[in-house]
């Protein structure tokens, strides 16, 4: 049998036994000896005699005794399983077998009798103590003639058995780090084919209203395991079920783990789901309910659930009486929701490992065992025999939740989760959506009602497709529908907001005043000074120069700028000073705080070029010297200043708390952007108990605290160079002397760059190799950040969630310089892949607003106003038109207000006009001057200040207003020609014809006015009719 054993852990477990045992508290008191007899049967796939040989030896081996005695241990087996025993067995050379009992290996007979074994095996019993009583698993009865015999021979010699099922079971719960990691596998894998497989299968079950069986569903569970991509990269042969799945609903409910799924069809209810995979002989659990449209009671029932659950994580410590932590979870039922006490299960879980249930370690009332660390433990919690009072089918009356989670104890923490499938409501509610009842009652279809995932998020993907069967006008009508209700909406809480806002002034920042020398006791002694030099202290930042004969200090600050010249026999030295009424440029004050005081502008020195007999230096020495020390001490002042500036405002965080635990969620080989020092560096990203920290390969680190994080995004590699984790920080932090709002960690897939010279060919080995390599990677990589993000979602309770943006709502545009994909998540509009970030928070927005929207155009702006108004409003250049409507419906669907318009505006003088003047605005009608479909009620003044703009941005001559007039479809009304023609269509566009009519009467109005014998006008027609396309289509 060429199968290795595990001896080290053999020799840490055997001694874990024997100190219990030696310790003799409560069954293994009462044994002189220990049997563990193992027979053959298929049908038994728990028992406590094959987990302690799977515990010691990594295997099960059948047909063997065990005895363990006081001092020595006798194992009777096949000739092939004693020599894989003699691994064990001897022990010479190795340090670790220091203590353990020697082990003599028998060899089972040919006969069935075996006696002169049995005979060596009871003689080694009575010799052990006193040799009167043997420890066993009385649940455990195996069939067979040799097993037979040997109980027989037990029994005959008149030792007294006592069960020692729970006290081995005890001392094999607390699981060591090889152990754990097994567990915490097969836990992950549970949670993998539970999301990837069984919910999105419910989901298409729903979603195409199928008749599914429950056992049916349960079995094509079981068929999933066999696949490896459901597995985490685990080999197939390595993973099992510990049970058949559990699938219950419509009314009928077990909530235990002894039951198997009905023949029943599966109900649009409450679906419970329970499933278990063994990986490596170690058992994990997850238990979830999934709801189609729960009801409110449902679903606050449900969240209760949630909570009980939580509290139980807390009381599940080291230490703690399983009876106590029982005791109060049920005390906070009472507390919270008494009615629903009789509604919990009698029992809250229980420990787990190579056995599934571990029988002695149950959660109740009774159990007086502690909770060790290092346990495992499978925790289900539900309510049953719950009314749906809104249920008009029998089976939606009744209804039950169920929910469980394999969780590990920690010394002093709350119990960790190690299934970390998402449980809350919106996670696992399933909320059908439909159109609206008078359209279903026309079509007499339910085929249009489509899935959704409860979020915005959902919306998002489901709003693309919801409209299947519907002609585009539906759409648009709903859509108008919609916006005159934001409409209305967004004036009247922005003119609340800035109501409530008025009276705050923005407070003018005063010019710092600097001041060299607090007292005269300062002033520098130096000779320069006496000899009437020009001196500059540097540790003052003061420049002291001879003014009148007499020393005069000016400090570096009140210097703008200064300049050397040199003419003839001269040198100049010309320096410059700010005063009242010079430009400080932008972002610094232009108050002083003495203005009424005396200033100087400038003084000019000059000194010869000539050596003068005697003199040791030509005069303009010190000249030289002060241009260029004034000008270090400049730099050195300008950027402290700089960087004090940039620190300005920073909201100080709380410290980082460091999670020592060196199972903390990590990834490694990131590069951070913005970069800490000039090369980019790599380096690892971790999460502790209230933060991220980066530390990079030189050793600078980077926190970024959960509670400062407005946005967590994963972009994931598909179709970009690189996989991206993205924080928008709330407020900036400050790293490499600059403050950021924007920090992410990225790695590259993949070559960014491709080497043209390289001679290429489509068949080449390398390149397929290198391409099945990439492909790999960008899986390999995807598994790792998504398996980190489940990690941190789960260590911060799914207070910090990231987002994944929404790749097939994406639409190109240039938020800076150059194009990029812009794509929605579930809360904000981002490009992370490009530098600087583009992240747009949604709840920030008022409205947005379409720029250069004209038929004849390929691409128009996007303009996004923010609901402070103080706040610049944010461009989007070039947007492609055919991406116009998925905007527009993806901006319906996040209930955000937006409008369109032929011209590009001045926004700073409209959001300059608002902020000085809010209840005006308002008053003339709001933000409905940039809706072309509004009355324009009391909007003059509007109209007024919209066509003074346009003469800013845009005024023609008269002869280019005659060109124009052929091309732009906006200017056909002014002319006296067009007149009939304009007021023709405009009735006949109010009552929404469609396009064939609109060109057949704009033919007829053609033929009527005699354009046909004109070139002109003929060229004039051609433009006229695309006219009432362009004009219904800014109506959209």
């Amino acid at each position: 049998m060429a199968v290795n054993l595990d001896k080290e852990a053999y020799y840490r477990r055997i001694k874990r036994l024997y100190s219990n045992w030696k310790k003799g508290e409560d069954e293994f008191g009462k044994v002189d000896a220990i049997v563990v007899s193992v027979g053959v049967d298929e049908e038994i796939v728990y028992a406590k005699s094959t987990a302690i040989q799977t515990w010691l030896f990594g295997y099960e081996l059948t047909d063997t005794i065990m005895v363990f005695c006081d001092t020595k241990i006798l194992f009777l087996a096949s000739k092939k399983k004693v020599d894989f025993l003699k691994q064990v067995a001897i022990t010479k050379g190795n340090e670790n077998a220091n203590g353990v009992p020697p082990i003599t290996l028998l060899t089972r007979e040919k006969n069935e009798s075996n006696k002169a074994n049995f005979d060596k095996m009871i003689e080694a019993i009575r010799g052990s103590k006193e040799g009167k009583t043997v420890g066993v698993f009385s649940k455990d009865k195996f069939p067979g003639e040799y097993m037979k015999s040997w109980n027989d021979t037990i029994t005959a010699e008149g030792l007294e058995k006592v069960d020692i099922s729970a006290v081995v079971a005890y001392t094999m719960a607390v699981k060591e780090d090889g152990e754990l990691g097994l567990m915490k596998k097969a836990a992950s894998i549970t949670s993998e084919v539970y999301s990837k497989f069984f919910k999105e299968r419910v989901m298409e079950i729903v979603d195409a209203d199928e008749k599914v069986r429950h056992s049916k569903l349960a079995e094509s569970v079981e068929k999933a395991i066999e696949e490896k991509k459901y597995l985490g990269g685990a080999d197939p042969s390595t993973v099992e079920m510990c049970y058949p799945p559990i699938i219950q609903s419509g009314g009928n409910y077990s909530l235990k783990f002894s039951v198997v799924s009905d023949k029943n069809h599966m109900h649009f209810g409450a679906i419970t789901c329970a499933m278990g995979i063994r990986y490596k002989s170690y058992c994990s659990n997850l238990v979830r309910t999934l709801m189609v449209d729960p009801p409110q009671e449902m679903q606050d029932n449900y969240n209760f659930l949630l909570q009980v659950e939580e509290e139980l994580l807390k009381e599940l410590k080291h230490g703690v009486k399983i009876c106590d932590a029982y005791s109060a979870v049920l005390e906070y039922v009472k507390k919270e929701k008494s009615d629903l006490v009789s509604k919990l299960t009698k029992n809250l879980g229980f420990a787990m490992g190579i056995e599934f249930r571990e029988g002695s370690l149950v959660l109740n009332a009774k159990n007086q065992y502690k909770l060790k660390k290092g346990m495992v433990l499978s925790i289900s919690l539900g309510f049953a025999d719950l009314v749906n009072k809104d249920g008009k089918k029998e089976e939606q009356k009744k209804y039950a939740l169920f929910i469980g989670d394999t969780v590990q104890i920690n010394e002093e923490e709350a119990a960790t989760i190690l299934t970390p499938v998402k449980k809350k409501i919106k996670n696992v509610g399933i909320f059908l959506k439909n159109d609206d009842e008078e359209d279903e009652e026309e079509d007499g279809d339910d085929a249009e009602e489509l899935l959704g995932k409860g979020a915005r998020s959902a919306a998002l993907l489901a709003d693309r497709t919801r409209l299947l069967g519907k002609n585009e006008m539906t759409a648009e009508e709903k859509r108008r529908a919609h916006q005159k209700e934001l409409a209305s909406h967004l004036n009247e809480e922005a003119r609340r907001r800035l109501t409530e806002q008025k009276g705050e002034q923005q407070i003018q920042k005063a010019r710092k005043s600097n001041v060299s020398y607090k007292n005269v006791s300062q002033m520098p002694r130096e000779k320069d000074i006496r000899d009437m030099k020009i001196f500059i202290d540097k540790k003052y930042e003061t420049v002291v120069m001879p003014v009148f004969g007499i020393a005069t200090p000016f400090h570096i600050a009140t210097i703008k700028n200064i300049s050397m010249s040199v003419e003839g026999d001269y040198t100049y030295l010309r320096i410059n000073f700010y005063v009242p009424g010079s430009s400080l440029g932008r972002q610094e004050g232009n108050i002083f705080p003495n203005p009424d005081a005396t200033f100087v502008k400038e003084i000019t020195y000059r000194a010869s070029n000539l050596k003068a007999p005697g003199d040791t230096s030509v005069p303009s020495t010190n000249l030289q010297n002060a241009f260029r020390i004034i000008k270090e001490v400049q730099k050195r002042y300008k950027t402290r200043e700089a960087e004090e500036k940039e620190k300005e405002g920073i909201v100080k965080q709380d410290s980082l708390v460091i999670n020592l635990n060196r199972s903390n969620p990590k990834l490694k080989d990131l590069y951070i952007r913005p970069n800490i020092a000039q090369k980019r560096m790599q380096g690892s990203l971790e999460a502790h108990t209230n933060g991220f920290r980066f530390t990079s390969v030189r050793g600078d680190k980077v926190d970024i605290l959960y509670n400062n994080i407005k946005h967590a995004i994963f972009q994931p590699c598909d179709g970009e160079m690189i996989i991206v984790l993205h924080f928008h920080l709330k407020n900036a932090i400050m790293f490499g002397k600059r403050r950021h709002t924007d920090v992410q960690f990225y790695t590259e897939v993949g070559e960014i760059t491709t080497d043209l010279g390289k001679h290429q060919h489509m068949h080449d080995r390398d390149d397929l190799y290198a391409e099945q390599m990439e492909r790999e990677m960008r899986h390999k990589l995807k598994s790792a950040f998504k398996n980190f993000i489940e990690k941190v979602e789960t260590l911060t309770k799914e207070e910090l969630e990231f987002e994944v943006p929404f790749r097939d709502l994406g639409f190109q545009g240039a938020p800076y310089r150059s194009t990029c994909l812009l794509q929605p998540t579930s809360s904000s509009l981002v490009n992370v892949t490009e530098w600087p970030p583009f992240v747009v928070t949604l709840d920030e927005v008022e409205l947005v607003h379409f720029e250069r929207v004209q038929f004849h155009l390929k691409n128009f702006d996007v303009v996004i106003v923010y609901k402070d108004y103080n706040k610049k409003v944010t461009m989007i250049n070039a947007v492609p038109v055919n991406s116009l409507d998925p905007i527009k419906e993806w901006l319906n669907s996040c209930d955000i207000k937006y409008t369109e318009g032929v011209q590009s505006l001045n926004w700073t003088k409209i959001m300059k006009t608002i902020v000085d003047d809010p209840e005006g605005f308002f008053e003339q009608g709001g933000w409905s001057f940039l809706d072309p479909e509004s009355e324009h009620q009391g909007s003059g003044a509007e109209e007024d200040s919209e066509s003074e703009m346009e003469d800013e941005t845009f005024n023609p001559s008269a002869d280019e207003e005659e060109e124009e007039e052929e091309d732009s479809d906006e200017d056909y009304s002014s002319e006296t020609e067009d007149s009939d023609y304009s007021a023709s269509l405009g009735s006949e566009e109010e009552s929404g014809k469609d396009w064939d009519e609109l060109e057949e009467e704009a033919r007829k109005a053609d033929r009527e006015s005699h354009y046909e014998d004109e070139d002109t006008s003929n060229r004039k027609r051609k433009v006229r009719s695309s006219a009432p396309p362009s004009k219904k289509k800014r109506r959209s």
